[in-house]
């Protein structure tokens, strides 16, 4: 008997033939020698012993645990639970006769992380349902897989049922909302095509990729006093789709066919190759994996690796074309390269592989770069779970049981022929390198005493550690080399993972099936009973403490790294907040992790140079955006609640961009086909605006007025007259929870303020020309709307209290104060750094000039980071900010009413954060829309019976916008440059089947991504209604992070469409979710 066969037996010493001939032997003893006759110890003790206590056993596994792993065993893709990159979670329900959709939100009451109410969940069902139900024909068989797209604005769902029909859905808008892309309708109704391995194929836009290598910070050490991060960088490998922001699904049936569906245009085709000749029951495929290197495949029996290639028929043109108008005919083709049994048999032991039976689980990894110089490539490894349960019938004590096997795929070259060889005669090829020949090592399997029933590689270490999970509810990581077991000790000098430092998973309950969250800090698990459980990570070693003790500091390193990686793969984090969010009852962890994170991307804070390109890279500075969203949720306690002082500088940041962000792209007109649409010519969208520039022209007047009260506050005019106290000048500030100083010498929102200037002035001379014009031509009907709008705009931009034009010139001069600053302290401070000598040449003087503009550069970014995250101005800005009180301010308010202001309501802002008023407002039940910035009351929402998104928001180009945040964005134009891929690219896919070749399928399914008609439009309220008269309430959209909402409106005017489309997201980057029918979220 081979080692091998000993583990699968657990291991025992005592061969089973032995242990049986002890059984009969004792079974066989004379009646004489019975316990009962033998009195050992003179009583009845033993007798006591043996008749009241049981024999200890483990409780057998339960029947639900049994059939999951059924299912597992008969077809390797049932995943019937998955998390999205973008944060929705789709679940199959028991009986699989719908899919529900979840997701993970910030609770509105209290701002604490939880799983939104089931009442707010999409429904994708196979019987007819409410309205908010979409309904896929029926063929009597149950949805048995889901699985989401890598795609990065909007998600897309392929849903998948017994019988191996596709749909595919997609949710442009809300997170919570699916519209259908490919309907299931064409596909054949035959259980030989059920898919037994799925798998979307990777975007190809991002800029790592396109660079060839995908980066992530993959570790940190300590240096003695402070973490330095470590990077790893991997080969991107392909195939992928070659239009910019998409995926392609491609999938195995259990007869053989590889199934490829890519969208192009305003259609999904699909292409098919053959793989495997079916010819009995043996032959039929029931495992397949895939991976973006070499194509890998099991078969029942076997073993077997498949090479594919991808040839997606695009022509190469040196010319820039879009991308949506290059005709794609892939076409693909396989090589079968390697093949094996499941187990390396004896010569005296039967060949037929019964252990095929018990395959529950295949995973290919792809060949892994290691660092070393030169860098070498580690293999392609195949990984493969076979888990036993114990038999309840059986005598014996079995133990439960997962074994883990693994093959590596490697490349050999070919050994060259004998020279005898060459005595017979030319021959064709004569002379050339023998080919590479592919071969499966098998290596020591690996047994656990534990069932899997998950097998994954985490997004971390980009594939080098796998991710196992248990029936238990426990996770193990192990590492892809020598599956040894990871994070499972305290480390603080090398961190890799936030298990290493004091995270762990709460509360480990019995489950069936598991979904991680993008960055693997949280899951959901099936229990047994078929409910769903979010399960996150917690601290586990009490108070941090000092942020200066290596214990802090590991866990803020901890948490750096994934929240980088995140941001730079464009995921959510949103489980990472969920995650974080207790420790910021510490009261400078927040200010520490901010700072953390700016300094590992290096994400630039300065702007202190008034420079319209410098502008225009703070508007699409998305990683600043994501430090300020990280900063406004954890400042957000609820919706009537004080927010802190970090949250509320940010609040007030993120909602500037995004009204720049907006009146911008009205601005900007783009190319239609049909000529020039103009946003502006659109009353709806004029009315948006007016919502902007009146929250524009209140936030100028609340800075004033804050500024103001500030000038005649004794204590703060103490702190900026005694230079000794001057330290005390944040705290001071933080007690107040006044922001309006920091809003003002923060180089990037100083920035944010002076462009909003400038685009309400240039409102107001907008609707100045447009009521010049209808003062020389009559106003017809259908313009009467548009007319009033331009009456309400240039009334709110002309009337404010503060002139935008003067606030703009009141900045301008501190900015240039600042500046002023800056250069003369900091250049003073290099130069007495590095001090050229007497007699440097010209070249040396320009390299010592070359060093102090760099020290200034840096400092100037370290302070205005310091002044981001709330901590005190440098002493330099002491006689900035005196001058700005005692001089600047006094002069500006000969230019306002200091009592219009003092009276005048900011609750458009929502920076009053009094008790009393926080108390009228919930009362009242008063929100604010950040789309239109009007006030929302709750309790009115109603029902929007749409049925479809509009036009603007499903054509190819929008699905490229980062969240709707580039202002340089066309409708129809990607946002994106294409990746030309070269040669072509091979898919590894892992299968468990076998057979050999035969015709290739296609098919055509409904493509979401062009214009889709839309059933019922509703149009924007009536903004005198107040959202409960004449207008029509329709349900509002919920952020997912901070809890902001707004009117889930939807408009057939293209320039309307075109400017809500850039609403994707909320202003804080966060998803939209759609509120519950009468429900607040």
């Amino acid at each position: 008997m081979s080692a091998h066969d000993m583990s699968l037996l657990g291991g025992d010493s005592m061969s089973i033939d032995s242990g049986i001939q002890v059984m009969q032997s004792i079974q066989g003893m004379d009646g004489a020698m019975a316990l009962d006759d033998v009195d050992l110890f003179g009583d009845s003790v033993m007798d006591n012993a043996l008749g009241t206590l049981p024999l200890t056993s483990r409780p057998p596994p339960s029947k639900q645990l049994q059939q999951r792993l059924d299912q597992l065993r008969a077809r390797g893709c049932c995943q019937g639970i998955a998390w999205g990159r973008l944060g929705n979670i789709a679940c199959v329900s028991k009986d699989g006769m719908s899919v529900d959709i979840r997701y993970m939100r910030c609770n509105p009451e209290n701002g604490e992380w939880d799983m939104n109410d089931p009442s707010s969940s999409a429904t994708i069902s196979l019987v007819h349902g409410p309205p908010s139900f979409i309904s896929l024909p029926s063929a009597g068989a149950p949805i048995v897989h889901v699985a989401w797209s890598p795609t990065t604005h909007m998600a897309d769902l392929a849903v998948i049922d017994a019988l191996g029909r596709i749909s595919i859905l997609f949710f442009p808008l809300q997170i919570n909302r699916p519209y259908p892309m490919r309907k299931w309708d064409s596909d054949p109704v035959d259980d030989l095509h059920s898919v037994v391995g799925c798998h979307w194929l990777p975007i190809g836009n991002a800029a790592s990729q396109s660079r060839g290598f995908l980066t992530q910070c993959s570790g940190a050490h300590w240096a003695g006093s402070e973490y330095k991060y470590n990077h790893m960088a991997q080969p991107a490998f392909g195939p992928s789709h070659p239009h910019p922001g998409r995926s392609a699904l491609v999938c195995v049936t259990t007869n053989g066919l590889l199934r490829l569906f890519y969208q192009i245009s305003s259609r999904h085709e699909e292409t098919a190759l053959e793989l495997e000749s079916v010819t009995a029951a043996d032959d039929l495929i029931t495992h397949a994996s895939f991976c973006c290197d070499k194509p890998l495949a099991t078969a029942s029996k076997q073993l077997r690796v498949v090479r594919v290639g991808v040839n997606w028929g695009n022509p190469p043109s040196d010319k820039q074309v879009h991308p949506g108008s290059i005709q794609l005919r892939p076409s693909m083709k396989e090589v079968h390269v390697a093949t094996t049994s499941w187990l390396q048999h004896g010569p005296s032991e039967s060949t037929l592989d019964f252990s095929m039976a018990q395959l529950s689980h295949l995973l290919v990894l792809p060949s892994f770069m290691e660092t070393s110089n030169p860098p070498t490539f580690a293999p392609a490894v195949v990984v493969t779970v076979r888990s036993y349960l114990p038999n309840e019938t059986s005598p014996y004590d079995q133990e439960t049981q997962s074994i883990i096997d693994r093959w590596e795929v490697l490349n050999d070259q070919a050994q060259a022929p004998h020279p005898a060889f060459e005595q017979l005669g030319p021959r064709n090829g004569a002379g050339a390198v023998p080919p590479t020949m592919t071969r499966l090592r098998k290596l020591e399997p690996v047994t656990i005493p534990k069932v899997v029933i998950s097998m994954q590689t985490t997004t971390i270490q980009l594939g080098r550690v796998v991710c196992f999970t248990f029936s238990d509810g426990t996770v193990q990581y192990r590492d892809r080399f020598t599956m040894a077991e990871l994070y499972n000790e305290h480390n603080t000098e090398n961190i890799n993972s936030p298990h290493q430092v004091g995270f762990q998973f709460d509360d480990p309950t019995p489950c069936l099936q598991v979904a991680f969250s993008p960055s693997n800090f949280a899951f959901v698990q099936v229990c047994e009973d078929n409910t769903l459980k979010l399960r996150k990570l917690h601290y586990t070693m009490g108070d941090l403490g000092s942020l200066q003790d290596v214990q802090a500091r590991a866990v803020l390193a901890s948490l750096t790294m994934p929240i980088s990686f995140a941001w730079q793969q464009q995921m959510t984090f949103d489980d990472i907040l969920a995650v974080v969010r207790p420790l910021t009852q510490h009261p400078k962890f927040t200010n520490a992790l901010f700072k953390e994170i700016i300094t590992l991307l290096r994400t630039v804070v300065d702007y202190s140079e008034e420079q319209q390109q410098l502008v225009d890279t703070l508007i699409r500075n998305n990683q600043l955006q994501s430090c300020l969203s990280l900063l406004n949720h954890f400042g957000f306690n609820g919706n009537f609640e004080a927010r802190s002082f970090h949250g509320k500088f940010a609040s007030v940041a993120l909602n500037l961009r995004n009204i720049i962000v907006l009146i911008v792209l009205a601005n900007h007109s783009p190319q239609k086909s049909n000529g020039v649409l103009n946003p502006l010519d659109e009353s709806e969208v004029v009315e948006t605006l007016v919502g902007c520039a009146e929250w524009a022209v209140s936030l100028f007047s609340w800075l004033i007025d804050s500024l103001f009260n500030l000038l005649d506050d004794p204590e703060f005019m103490a702190l900026l007259s005694d230079q000794r106290r001057f330290q005390e000048l944040a705290s001071y500030l933080h007690t107040r929870n006044d922001v309006s100083v920091y809003l003002l010498l923060c180089s990037s929102t100083r920035s944010l303020l002076q462009v909003a200037c400038r685009r309400v002035a240039g409102l107001e001379e907008i609707s100045s020309r447009a009521l010049t014009y209808y003062k020389t031509h009559s106003v017809t009907e259908t313009g009467a709307a548009l007319h009033h709008a331009y009456q309400r705009m240039y009334r709110t931009s002309s009337s404010s209290p503060v002139k935008p034009q003067d606030f703009e010139r009141l900045l301008s001069t501190l900015g240039r104060d600042i500046s002023t600053a800056y250069q003369r302290t900091l250049t003073a401070m290099a130069k007495s750094k590095d001090q050229t000598q007497p007699g440097a040449t010209e070249q040396q003087q320009q390299q010592a000039q070359q060093r102090v503009e760099l020290f200034v550069k840096s400092a100037q970014n370290r302070w205005e980071l310091e002044m981001l995250s709330g901590a005190n101005p440098p002493n330099i800005f002491r006689e900035v900010l005196a001058r700005l009180f005692t001089s600047t301010l006094t002069t500006f308010k000969a230019l306002t009413d200091p009592a219009k202001l003092y009276f005048a309501n900011y609750d458009l802002l929502e920076v009053n954060d009094d008790a009393k008023t926080l108390r009228a407002r919930k009362k009242a039940g008063k929100y604010v829309d950040v789309f239109k910035r009007v006030e929302l009351v709750a309790g009115q929402q109603q029902q929007n019976t749409q049925s479809f998104p509009p036009a603007a928001v499903t054509n190819g180009a929008q699905r490229k916008g980062g969240g709707g945040e580039n202002v340089k964005t066309e409708a129809g134009v990607g946002g994106a440059a294409g990746v030309k891929l070269g040669g072509t690219p091979s898919l590894t896919l892992g299968l468990a089947g076998g057979g050999g070749g035969g015709s290739a399928g296609a098919g055509n399914g409904a493509n979401g991504g062009a214009a889709v008609a839309m059933t019922q439009v509703h149009s924007p309220r009536d903004e005198g209604a107040g959202g409960a008269g004449g207008g029509h309430a329709i349900r509002w959209r919920r952020c997912v992070r901070c809890a902001s909402v707004m009117e889930d409106i939807m408009n057939q005017r293209p320039g309307f469409t075109y400017v809500l489309a850039q609403q994707r997201k909320c202003c804080c980057g966060g998803a939209w979710a759609l509120v519950a029918k009468g429900a607040l979220g």
